[in-house]
């Protein structure tokens, strides 16, 4: 890290620091509970996007939805499928597989700090809360809302802080058909079957975290493999842990320290990748955790974002709002070895374009189309050519949009920016900035997590409960045992 960045941590100690934390229609015939087949090829595969949402960001870690009838338009009260309150707090988004919704979250038997919206100093606290908490997994019916099973993992103090604004559950599940796959970056990772049986869990324990800002990065599945990335201040590593049994396949160390980014399983006609973005760079690693290609340096002081693939680019982003360097990079396949681009260079053989000041803090960018959209978060919005880096739109802002934390989606020709206040902003997916409408939710409504969106139903997680839109509503059995 270069004099600046050293010299900038005692001036950005106790910076605000949230957590990107962060499928489409339903399947034709639903799991049953308890049949054994065998774990799913990949879940960011194109198969799995008419009938899933898996992961964080959905098929691809993309944030697009290929659904038609997704709902444009919602409030606390309209378009409510249902909605259901949430014990705890979290910010993990939630997962959807069939009529299976899982999400996590961590009650606090005390007495809990209230979260502060916006970027501010003063959020880190760096000793853990002493009061009981209670970890927990739950199960509800994407149609009903119902809760199907909820289980409590672990119990007691934690033995690790986090920031003001984020949560002990920061990390969104993910599945593939059969299991579903809970983590909590500062206790384990556990894993159910959809009936809801525990199955086996590993243990990571609490690692120190820069300013004692809590974990963040989810798992991330691909044939018959979970993948984990735990970068922290002790001593970074990439896991790889057999899906069905449990057991650890192989453990890589890293030079990064603390970073909140979620690896990307990035299948191309070459070979299959686990894309790591971190502050000292990016890292390439096969599927046996060999690095295959690197960017050294060049990254922000903080990274969060998740990097992803659209028609062929890889896209890695890395923006704090008090780092000089802020890059959105468009990278080929098929590069080995170190691809750092010397300084002032923009394009080279693996690198299609780069943009060393545009990247947002917490949001991932989105690309929908020819287009990628970049949502900051102090409420502006930009558009660029997603292949080439040349802009469609300068920075807009968004009207009293204030502060973002979750990462924009992308459907029915539509783009969707959930702001901390519950306030999502509809924009025209076009070359150029239009503002179609605002969707207000309750006053005690805060959105952090990124949404997930099952056939023609929209999940939004807030801070007081998980609401299911749908146009026109609750339809026929949607409304028995829920809130709405």
């Amino acid at each position: 890290m270069g004099q600046m960045h050293r010299v900038s941590w005692r001036l950005v100690c106790g910076v605000f620091l949230c957590f990107c934390l962060s499928a489409v229609s339903l399947q034709a015939q639903t799991l049953q509970r308890g049949e054994s087949r065998g774990v799913a090829d990949s879940v960011d595969s194109e198969s799995l996007s008419d009938q899933s949402w898996a992961q964080f960001r959905g098929p691809g870690a993309r944030g697009v939805s290929a659904g038609a009838q997704v709902p444009e338009v919602w409030s606390a009260t309209e378009n409510v499928a249902w909605k259901r309150d949430l014990p705890g707090r979290g910010w993990s988004s939630p997962v959807v597989w069939g009529r299976h919704v899982f999400l996590t979250t961590v009650v606090n038997t005390g007495k809990s700090e209230e979260p502060k919206k916006g970027l501010y100093f003063g959020g880190d606290r760096t000793a853990p809360p002493q009061s009981v908490h209670q970890w927990k997994v739950l199960c509800l019916d994407l149609v009903t809302g119902e809760v199907q099973w909820e289980h409590q993992v672990h119990e007691g103090p934690p033995q690790s802080s986090i920031h003001i604004k984020s949560s002990f559950a920061s990390e969104t599940a993910v599945t593939d058909g059969e299991r579903v796959y809970f983590c909590f970056g500062n206790l384990g990772i556990y894993c159910f079957d959809f009936a809801g049986q525990q199955l086996w869990r590993h243990e990571l324990g609490a690692v120190p975290m820069r300013f004692g800002w809590g974990t963040a990065a989810s798992p991330v599945l691909h044939a018959g493999r979970l993948y984990y990335c735990c970068d922290n201040d002790q001593q970074s590593y990439l896991l790889a842990l057999d899906a069905v049994t449990g057991k650890q396949l192989w453990r890589t160390d890293r030079e990064d320290k603390s970073n909140w980014s979620t690896p990307f399983i990035w299948q191309h006609d070459q070979r299959t990748e686990i894309v790591t973005a971190g502050t000292g760079g990016t890292v390439s690693y096969d599927l046996e955790g060999k690095v295959l290609w690197s960017i050294r340096g060049g990254m922000s002081s903080i990274t969060i974002a998740t990097p992803y693939a659209a028609d062929g680019l890889l896209y890695v982003s890395s923006g704090y709002v008090l780092d000089p360097n802020r890059p959105i990079y468009a990278i080929r396949p098929g590069a080995s070895g170190d691809i750092t681009p010397e300084k002032g260079v923009t394009s080279s053989e693996y690198i299609a374009w780069l943009q060393p000041t545009a990247a947002p803090y917490n949001p991932s960018t989105l690309v929908s189309g020819e287009r990628l959209f970049v949502l900051y978060d102090r409420g502006f919005v930009a558009g660029v050519h997603a292949r080439t880096g040349a802009p469609l739109f300068e920075q807009q802002r968004l009207p009293n949009g204030r502060a973002f934390t979750a990462s924009p989606w992308a459907a029915a020709g539509r783009i969707f920016c959930l702001n901390e206040d519950g306030v999502t902003f509809v924009l025209q997916d076009s070359d150029k900035y239009e503002l179609v409408r605002k969707n207000v939710l309750a006053e005690d409504d805060m959105g952090m997590a990124s949404p997930a969106i099952a056939g023609d139903r929209l999940l939004i997680r807030t801070s007081a409960r998980l609401y299911c839109f749908r146009n026109g509503g609750a339809t026929a059995g949607s409304e028995s045992g829920s809130d709405q």
